[in-house]
């Protein structure tokens, strides 16, 4: 699954990729907001992040995205 995170004043999102499930990323943003402190989040690789909950503008989860290589179907 995909998280994003967007931090207030930053012009990038933080992007992970993570086997947990949606409701306990959720349960994750929750308690750490409810905390007052910060948001601690580790990635497939082992990638820590932690981010203040004052700097969270959202926290985003999806699917992973495929990405595509090669070229597409070249008409005319």
């Amino acid at each position: 699954m995909q998280v994003k995170i967007g931090v207030q004043n930053a012009p990038r999102e933080i992007v992970l990729e993570t086997e947990q499930s949606p409701e306990d990323i959720a349960k994750k943003v929750g308690a750490a907001i409810e905390a007052g402190g910060v948001l601690e989040l580790v990635d497939d690789r082992g990638r820590r992040v932690i981010v203040a909950t004052s700097a969270l503008a959202y926290v985003e989860t999806g699917p992973t995205e495929v990405r595509s290589v090669g070229f597409g179907t070249v008409g005319g």
